[in-house]
């Protein structure tokens, strides 16, 4: 069998639910019939992972921007974070790129108001807020982490906030999960391109980091849709003598188990069908990134979705910091 090195080939993800977990952290899950909350503590970082079938319903829409909006106001709360405090939301990101553009995105609809309190014409029940869009090294030539440094330390901000597209690792997590920690980020690392991290301990501030994954690598579309392969099999064989199976070409097996025996998804798949999840993408890892096939891929409906979840997270920052905030959308 085919003996599959571990070295070379990290798992691309940004999702703190897709990885094994924090050493001494303390998880607590909630589950709504809409949407499941998980919140990881670990010392002093927090981890809150919103996941979600839908927000393209106006109903469910409002469900997860309450839910987002009250995971906002408890780390708020922890910061005491005051009104005259500057809290800066920064849109990490390419806005001539959909998947990398709900950072940016997300700038159109916060509600800024630093300038009125230079002025003086404020009500206090408006917090303090500016927002900035640094776009990708790539593009200005300058490390983000630079840029971001100095403008904290000429406006004195006391907070930030930053909005990022993350990476996935699975496609059950595709524009359905919104990632809130207070540890930071780390832009680019989920698709391999690391930066310089912009974490508390880099900006020497406090800092709430939002991002929702909207991109996966090819061999995890591979991975998964072998996965769901077995469950199909599972599904035909456990519903053979259904009649409606017979008359139904295709049919919805999302809730199936696998229920193959280790025999089975052998003869069906070979060696390859007892690998587990993580080697399974590793192997397919191996195959395709010597030949630069190992794409980065988004939905093809992403444009509708990056204009509801930018609107979405905007909504929920707006309403976490202003008291008296009324959006028009």
């Amino acid at each position: 069998m085919h003996e599959i090195s571990l070295e070379n080939y990290n798992l691309r993800t940004d999702l703190i639910i897709e990885r094994e977990g924090i050493n001494g952290s303390k998880k607590e899950s909630i589950v709504d019939k809409t949407y499941k909350v998980e919140r990881i503590d670990a010392s002093d970082e927090k981890y809150i992972s919103i996941s979600f079938e839908d927000i393209t319903d106006k109903d469910n829409f409002k469900i997860i921007e309450n839910a987002l909006i009250k995971e906002l106001k408890l780390i708020l709360k922890d910061y005491n974070i005051q009104k005259e405090d500057l809290v800066l939301i920064i849109g990490l990101g390419n806005s001539l790129s959909t998947p990398d553009s709900l950072g940016p995105k997300t700038l159109e609809n916060i509600l800024v108001t630093s300038y009125l309190y230079n002025l003086g014409e404020v009500d206090k029940s408006y917090q303090n807020t500016a927002i900035f869009k640094p776009e990708v090294t790539g593009t200005t030539g300058i490390e983000t982490s630079t840029i971001i440094k100095s403008l904290i330390e000429k406006t004195n901000t006391k907070l930030v906030i930053f909005i990022d597209a993350l990476a996935a690792s699975s496609l059950d997590h595709l524009n359905k999960v919104i990632q809130v920690t207070t540890k930071g980020i780390s832009p680019g690392s989920g698709v391999g391109n690391n930066r310089e991290e912009l974490t508390k301990k880099t900006l020497n501030i406090p800092v709430i980091a939002i991002g929702v994954p909207t991109i996966v690598e090819a061999s995890t579309i591979v991975k998964d849709t072998l996965i769901n392969l077995k469950k199909h099999i599972s599904y035909q064989i456990e519903n053979k003598d259904n009649l409606k199976t017979k008359l139904t070409t295709y049919q919805d097996y999302s809730e199936q188990e696998n229920t193959l025996s280790k025999e089975e998804e052998k003869d069906i798949l070979g060696e390859i069908g007892l690998l587990e999840p993580l080697d399974l993408k590793q192997l397919i890892d191996e195959v395709l990134i010597p030949i630069k096939y190992n794409l980065m891929v988004t939905p093809k409906e992403i444009d509708f979705q990056i204009e509801k979840l930018s609107l979405l997270i905007a909504n929920s920052i707006n309403k976490s910091l202003h008291d008296n905030f009324n959006p028009t959308k």
